[in-house]
């Protein structure tokens, strides 16, 4: 694995690749920077692609400070990690929040991507949409009111359940320290980033490449509400269902969503597309 460091506006961004092939990025999603790592890690993409991820601010080795929080500056990383890696055009993964800035890669530079798939995106935009902002500002209120450590405790307790930390811990081991040692960037950063988050048909309509949704059965209503608006914005995506798969479903069934990403990739890129 080869790790970069990326210089950015405030700092530097530690970028990894790993393996050969046409790039694929996984954009790390919010308060943990190992949700991903296990599908990172599955030989149908790692053997096959070269798989580029990195610290967004606030998480890991990262150092940058300052700068808008704000899902557009998560995009302007992104670019210029695969610039700076010689990636570009990449296939883009984003899971939950970073599904959001996914869509957002692929249509603010579209000459940046070649597919795009989407894991179960934040209900930011759905009929319960309002439900998932109330939650939001609660959380920010808890976290402004009580501090960190007691807002993580409230998020995780209804995200994954009151056993969340033994639980993270047997799926990656060491996790909970690092959930706790970036908490800070998720409630500061990450959450105004997402309730500011603008996103219809006028900006999916910048979206040229093909798409894939995926998702899981045990995720819950909000984000079958989810799945719903991802197919009334990409008529012609995708669709993958991961059977006993919550919202965490890449940390949980990562050989499954690796068969179904490698499939979506191959599948596309063995067909001509129409500029």
């Amino acid at each position: 694995m080869v790790l970069a460091w990326v210089p950015v506006a405030g700092g530097r961004l530690a970028a990894s690749a790993d393996g050969s092939g046409d790039a694929v990025l996984v954009v790390q999603t919010a308060l943990s920077v190992d949700e991903l790592v296990p599908l990172m890690r599955q030989p149908l993409l790692r053997e096959r692609y070269r798989v580029i991820t990195f610290d967004r601010r606030g998480y890991g080795a990262s150092t940058v400070l300052g700068g808008a929080a704000s899902i557009d500056t998560d995009v302007r990383d992104c670019l210029s990690v695969l610039s700076a890696l010689d990636a570009l055009p990449a296939h883009v993964i984003g899971a939950s929040y970073s599904a959001a800035v996914a869509l957002e890669v692929a249509g603010q530079a579209p000459g940046a991507v070649r597919t795009l798939t989407i894991v179960e995106p934040p209900p930011r935009h759905v009929p319960a949409a309002p439900e998932f902002l109330a939650l939001n500002k609660q959380l920010l209120d808890l976290w402004q009111r009580e501090g960190v450590t007691v807002a993580l405790e409230a998020f995780m307790k209804v995200l994954v359940g009151a056993d969340w930390r033994p639980r993270q811990e047997a799926l990656v081991p060491g996790s909970v320290a690092r959930i706790e040692r970036d908490a800070a960037a998720f409630f500061s950063r990450d959450i105004p980033a997402l309730v500011s988050w603008e996103y219809g048909p006028d900006q999916a309509t910048r979206v040229r490449v093909p798409v894939l949704y995926a998702g899981g059965t045990d995720s819950g209503p909000l984000f079958l509400q989810t799945k719903a608006w991802v197919s009334a914005l990409f008529p012609t995506a995708q669709s993958v269902t991961i059977e006993g798969a919550g919202h965490d479903l890449a940390l949980t069934h990562p050989a499954e969503l690796a068969t179904a990403i490698a499939r979506f990739l191959t599948t596309e890129e063995s067909t001509p597309h129409l500029d």
